[in-house]
């Protein structure tokens, strides 16, 4: 057997030191390409994963005494600003700078609307569980996603207090369910770009007021290998959506498990197009996912509000036996309040336009090729069962 040293364990520790650290700094690189393929855009998600790790490495380097080496420096030198950099793109998340949604000021019930999202984990058996906490917490406006039929049939006693509905379950873990206790008008679902991603679209009316307020419900695909090669067409209809509201000045909420985090590229150049307000920024991340491993979580289920509208009150509900947590927020319509609140939105300019416009473009394109790939690979096995 080897007789291994002092000096060889005290090297191979400053190496993997070194490997982690550089791993770190690669990994907060990477999502500065703007690229769309899968591997790049998964390190936008976990952040503050990231400055664990660059922290831990730092700490490691100094104790292993790298710092006495040039390349020792220079790793700490790197891992600094990495850190910084990481923490410059989450403290937005916490209750360390000032509020983008300003706390509700209007006693309710009239003019105060509630909605919670619930990513179900279409696999997950505990409906019982899953209909307890929705219950408990008795939102307006429910929407519940990766909704099959069985879960339609767990769900349903939800429509005896929440009778204005629409649903489509699928069975291909993009399955979508809406409940609402208060009136809808014109309530659809869309196949905005990818024709087996639903949305739901739908106008509910305020308690106490004649006030409509437009809906956007949404779950588009993530980008990973097992759903889609890039984030193309999740940004794309993230960002139509955008657009649609940019063009109608009318109170709008967009929520959903949008697979995508709150601190991303798209998601911010989605807020500057829409004019949208996030409440999580100046209260804190309300990580989502993944609810049974609490070091690697993020928050991937929003709920973006026009400017027309304060926040009362949002938290993550209690586990129904997903790998999400639902989210659930109450807020108020108070319009008065609207011009101030639009100056803590992030402002678009003609190159986010641009950009917005070029992504929701390419998200067609790859749908039109991959619809071209599937009628060839189709007509292909047809060709070769005929012979």
């Amino acid at each position: 057997m080897p007789d291994f040293d002092a000096s060889f364990f005290l090297q191979a520790g400053r190496w993997i030191v070194g490997a982690l650290g550089v791993a770190a700094v690669v990994a907060t690189l990477l999502p500065l390409l703007k690229q769309e393929a899968w591997w790049i855009r998964v390190f936008d998600f976990p952040r503050l994963q990231i400055i664990g790790v660059t922290l831990l490495s730092a700490g490691a380097a100094v104790a292993l005494q790298l710092h006495a080496s040039t390349w020792g420096l220079g790793l700490l030198g790197a891992l600094g600003l990495t850190a910084g950099y990481q923490l410059f793109r989450v403290v937005p998340y916490t209750p360390l700078v000032r509020k983008q949604a300003a706390d509700a000021t209007r006693p309710g019930p009239d003019g105060h609307l509630s909605l919670a999202v619930m990513n179900v984990l279409q696999f997950n058996k505990q409906g019982g569980l899953a209909l307890s906490v929705i219950q408990a917490c008795d939102p307006d406006v429910i929407m519940a996603v990766e909704t099959d039929q069985w879960w339609l049939d767990q769900l349903k006693p939800l429509e005896k207090t929440h009778p204005y509905t629409c649903h489509e379950p699928l069975e291909n873990t993009y399955g979508l369910l809406f409940f609402s206790r208060l009136p809808l008008r014109e309530p659809r679902i869309e196949y905005l770009l990818d024709d087996d991603i639903p949305s739901i679209h739908a106008h509910v009316q305020l308690p106490g007021t004649d006030t409509w307020v437009r809906l956007y419900g949404l779950h588009p695909k993530p980008p990973a290998p097992a759903e889609s090669k890039t984030s193309t067409k999740r940004d794309a209809e993230l960002l139509l959506v955008g657009k649609a509201i940019e063009e109608k000045d009318e109170p709008s909420i967009v929520f959903g498990d949008m697979n995508d985090v709150a601190w991303s590229h798209t998601s911010e150049l989605f807020r500057r197009v829409s004019g949208l307000l996030d409440p999580r920024v100046g209260r804190g991340m309300l990580p989502t996912f993944h609810a049974d491993y609490r070091l690697l979580r993020w928050p991937l289920d929003h709920v973006f509000i026009s400017p027309d509208f304060k926040v009362a009150n949002i938290e993550r509900l209690p586990y129904v036996g997903s790998d999400h947590f639902p989210i659930c927020i109450k807020v108020s319509y108070e319009p008065h309040a609207k011009a101030e609140q639009e100056q803590n939105a992030e402002q678009a300019d003609a190159e986010d336009h641009e950009e917005a416009v070029e992504k929701i473009e390419k998200g067609f394109a790859e749908e039109e090729q991959q619809e071209a790939h599937e009628s060839r690979t189709t007509a292909e096995a047809v060709v070769k069962l005929s012979h």
